[in-house]
């Protein structure tokens, strides 16, 4: 079971609360369980957006394996103990992670977590927090960032973004395609790193049929999957699939299960497989498929 605690100031945004507490939720209700926890200074704490929200004053005990979450807030930074701050670096020093949504990056400031690191906020305090903690290193013009388990986003809605991240580092991508679906959102990726999983990189639709015949091609990409199979899945003929597949992604259903299966076979390859028992491993019969697939430069289409 993890913990995601998140720390509630004067002032929040909803949305910067609501959407990471959404998508761990989400989690939690697709079999991965997580509790969620919300902590102040502060029984009752006011939202910029005139919502009182309830809150403990006592924090759970926390391991390495939980998260501790602080959303951002509209005008002057808020008051924050040092007891506070204290179970900010308590936390990150005991091995766990800390992360922060829009303006929160100035408390894990205040705590002494960004200095040494690199961070982002909201494009609006970039240049005041930048000042603020001369120590750190400001990244502009991305969703988040992830240096030693400080974890920062930028304005508001990005805390989905930053959350998607972390179920994916926790669970695999695919789990983090099926929140995000469940979400009706887009599976985003950092904006400075390149959407190395394809997973994620062809989840950018919001198509439910080709959805469902990716979660069934995520779960057995090393099996067999005849086409007239994966056409069951999603309800439609092969026909309909092939052109919804294409419309949505980019490609056909067996090159996006190729993807899976030259993605899966360089991990293993990285991690000292052979080509052949690696080739073996993702479902082709030899190696001579794996390697003339991985030799293919042809680009993939983008979806329309």
């Amino acid at each position: 079971m993890r913990t995601v605690v998140f720390l509630l100031v004067p002032g929040l945004h909803l949305l910067d609360l609501a959407g990471p507490a959404q998508v761990f939720s989400t989690l939690d209700e697709l079999g991965h369980p997580v509790t969620l926890r919300y902590v102040a200074d502060h029984d009752e704490v006011l939202s910029a957006q005139g919502v009182p929200l309830r809150a403990a004053r006592d924090w759970p005990e926390l391991g390495r394996d939980d998260l501790v979450l602080v959303p951002g807030w509209r005008g002057e930074p808020p008051s924050l103990g040092p007891a506070t701050l204290g179970r900010l670096r308590a936390h990150h020093t005991a091995g766990g992670t800390v992360a922060s949504v829009c303006a929160g990056a100035d408390a894990l400031g205040r705590a002494g977590l960004l200095d040494g690191r690199r961070f982002t906020t909201h494009h609006g305090i970039q240049r005041e927090l930048g000042a603020r903690y001369p120590r750190a290193t400001v990244v502009p013009d991305v969703l988040y960032v992830v240096d030693d388990r400080v974890v920062t986003s930028a304005g508001i809605a990005s805390g989905i973004d930053l959350a998607l991240s972390l179920v994916a580092t926790w669970h695999g991508p695919a789990v983090a395609a099926r929140v995000a679906r469940e979400m009706v959102v887009y599976a985003r990726r950092n904006g400075e790193e390149s959407q190395v999983s394809a997973v994620l990189r062809h989840r950018a639709h919001l198509h439910d049929v080709v959805h469902r015949v990716q979660d069934l091609i995520d779960a057995r990409f090393a099996d067999p999957l005849p086409l007239r199979e994966l056409a069951d899945a999603g309800g439609v003929s092969e026909r309909t699939l092939t052109r919804l597949f294409d419309r949505a992604t980019g490609m056909t259903p067996l090159r996006y299960q190729q993807l899976l299966r030259i993605e899966r076979a360089e991990h293993l390859i990285g991690q000292g497989s052979t080509v052949e028992a690696a080739a073996r491993t993702v479902g082709f019969g030899d190696a001579r498929m794996l390697r003339r697939l991985r030799g293919r430069s042809s680009p993939v289409r983008e979806p329309a």
